[in-house]
């Protein structure tokens, strides 16, 4: 197992968040929709009071341009019902001019008192079908022109797709000082490796057997090198954990009884990122497992036959999920998002059993993102870059 350093790596603590299914992405039964589990602010907002009150740091709010919530909404919404976890927020890079953006980012990040997250994406826009270089090109140049509006004065900016000159930056300042909300990112291609090397801090993985996924941590990490930075690593990945290891494979046997693959194709093929490089690569791990759907211990693929992008769940005992949690720390992971159907009960199954024996820490304190005139204890020496 090949281990890729991060500047904390003496750090036990990790960050362990939940997932708010804001997509239409809940169910009992995969590829059967019920009422009870469709999205809806009563139901998501359910979800990320339960992940609060178990004790996850922080909640992964999706985006999707064709079906559930919009992220900012519920995230602005979400500030009111909470008081302690983060929340990561998913932005489409392009969907909303950047200036706005930048905007509206730091007005939720003042009503969350600093508690605010981004998750960066780059895809196509509906009747969309961009170069990949392209799409890149423009995400690199809104979150360049988001640091200008979180940490200068005066937006001046010269770029192939957007350009600004003499624009105050005042009402876009953030609650979070150092450089505004931690910027999450995910994505397999040079383009996308060389916008989170420069730009990111933490970079975000799909579940694949563990040295690939240490590949993809070496040639990240090679990126930020160049630009003399450091990058933290993080995991999205399913969870079924029970009592026993036959309990966990009877319940993901369960999950998947009344699903009909040929509907869950047109499940993954409504996605945007489906043809994505990342997507390709969790098909590939599906075609690698075995008869059961197992493509290594413990790491069953068949979530993927009915879900676009992270498409792999942990399966096992409680000492068996946390055996592999731990092994994935060992590699350099230190951002987990954990997510189980139905998530509203499997955010509670896993917090009792779990979280309790996990050592958790919030990463924006980590890197200093607070704001000056109420600081944390940091969790590491120095600062990152």
């Amino acid at each position: 197992m090949t281990v890729v350093p991060v500047t904390s790596a003496d750090l036990d603590a990790a960050e362990v968040s939940w997932f708010a299914a804001l997509c239409s992405d809940d169910y009992q039964f995969l590829g059967v929709p019920e009422g009870r589990l469709r999205s809806s602010w009563d139901h998501c907002s359910s979800i990320l009071k339960e992940a609060e009150a178990q004790g996850f740091r922080n909640i992964l709010c999706p985006s999707s341009y064709q079906v559930g919530q919009d992220v900012l909404s519920f995230v602005a919404a979400g500030a009111q019902v909470t008081k302690d976890i983060n929340m990561l927020a998913a932005i489409r890079c392009g969907e909303m001019q950047p200036i706005m953006l930048a905007r509206t980012v730091a007005t939720i990040d003042h009503m969350m008192k600093g508690r605010l997250t981004l998750n960066v994406i780059s895809s196509d826009f509906p009747g969309e079908k961009a170069d990949s270089a392209f799409r890149y090109q423009r995400s690199r140049e809104v979150v360049e022109i988001l640091k200008q509006a979180w940490t200068r004065d005066e937006i001046n900016y010269e770029g192939e797709v957007y350009n600004f000159k003499n624009l105050w930056t005042d009402p876009a300042k953030p609650y979070q000082q150092n450089g505004g909300p931690l910027l999450y990112f995910g994505g397999y291609s040079p383009h996308a490796l060389e916008l989170c090397g420069q730009h990111c801090d933490v970079y975000l993985m799909w579940p694949e057997p563990e040295e690939q996924l240490a590949q993809r941590m070496r040639d990240v990490n090679a990126v930020a090198e160049r630009y003399g930075r450091t990058l933290d690593y993080g995991l999205r990945v399913h969870m079924i954990v029970r009592d026993t290891e036959q309990e966990a494979r009877e319940y993901a046997d369960y999950i998947v009884s009344k699903l009909d693959d040929e509907y869950g194709r047109l499940i993954r093929e409504r996605s945007h990122d489906a043809t994505s490089l990342g997507v390709s690569h969790q098909a590939r791990a599906r075609e690698l497992a075995d008869q059961f759907g197992y493509v290594e211990p413990g790491l069953w693929t068949g979530i993927g036959r009915a879900r676009s992008g992270c498409g792999a769940a942990l399966v096992g005992s409680v000492d068996q999920v946390m055996s592999k949690i731990e092994r994935y720390k060992k590699m350099g992971i230190r951002a987990f998002i954990f997510s189980g159907y139905p998530h509203l009960d499997e955010c509670r199954h896993f917090g009792e059993k779990v979280l309790p024996n996990l050592e958790t820490c919030s990463l924006p304190h980590v890197y200093g993102r607070v704001p000056s005139e109420t600081p944390a204890t940091p969790l590491a020496e120095g600062e990152r870059k």
